[in-house]
């Protein structure tokens, strides 16, 4: 199922029931799992590791040297799950020695053309990236976010599950699970309400949400003020829990 036309190099493992387009190069250190599609024109290096039912469109460019000028060359990786799909001109690259040494995205994540991960960034799961967003490098991204045409993250900063970047948004500092920020820089509008509802969040959750919200952004607290109101009673709800210990563990400050 490889097209005679395409580039594999002999130290790459593909699957049997790999799909590789024509004009696509694969170079050595490259391991793709079962019925991954990988479209014409595209650019796989290694050390990188695909896992399985991934689809890989043309012209895309993964696994490649970071775009970090104190990288030499040192051997670091990539590795992706499974079920994502990577559009056109999508470009990830591999870590640096400077971090982990590897950039890592989880299962079912939508890169949209022109999407950028950067190298040492974590991706978690069910994420999409809209025409245009870019991580700079060490970014971390929770699950369910979204990232909205043209938004860009600044190096180092984290963004909580369920979050909602607005196209444009120039995301600066960390950004608490379940809020949609819009702007340059990036500021808080919302809670993302209609992208917890259809996760399954109840009407219950989704109103502790609101309130915990309020109290951080609405209510002319201090940080600290607002996270004391907020502990007892993420002691009683989950949801609250994730929202509480992700601003008491952010590291570039939080959107305010």
């Amino acid at each position: 199922m490889i097209d005679p036309r395409a580039v594999v190099s002999g130290e790459a493992r593909l699957a049997a029931d790999v799909t590789v387009g024509p004009f696509t190069v694969i170079g050595p250190g490259v391991e793709i799992g079962p019925r991954t599609i990988i479209g014409p024109h595209a650019v796989i290096n290694g050390p990188t590791v695909l896992g399985a039912d991934n689809h890989v469109f043309q012209f895309a460019s993964i696994g490649d040297a970071p775009q970090d000028k104190k990288y030499r060359g040192e051997p670091t990786r990539l590795v992706i799950g499974d079920r994502n799909v990577f559009r056109e001109f999508v470009t990830v690259n591999r870590g640096t020695t400077h971090d982990k040494g590897v950039t890592t995205i989880g299962n079912d994540n939508l890169l949209m053309a022109c999407a950028h991960v950067a190298h040492d960034c974590t991706v978690g799961n069910n994420t999409v990236f809209a025409n245009g967003a870019v991580l700079g490098g060490h970014v971390e991204i929770g699950d369910w976010v979204i990232l909205g045409g043209l938004s860009a993250v600044h190096q180092f900063v984290k963004v909580g599950a369920h979050a909602f970047l607005s196209g444009g948004a120039m995301v600066r500092r960390d950004v608490p699970p379940y809020v949609i920020v819009i702007g340059d820089p990036a500021v808080p509008q919302a809670v993302n309400s209609e992208g917890l509802k259809r996760r399954g969040f109840s009407e219950d959750q989704i109103r502790a949400i609101r309130e915990a919200y309020r109290t951080l952004y609405r209510s002319d607290l201090r940080l600290s003020d607002a996270l004391e109101r907020l502990e007892p009673l993420a002691a009683q709800r989950p949801e609250l829990r994730a929202f509480v210990d992700f601003i008491q563990n952010a590291t570039r400050s939080i959107v305010r």
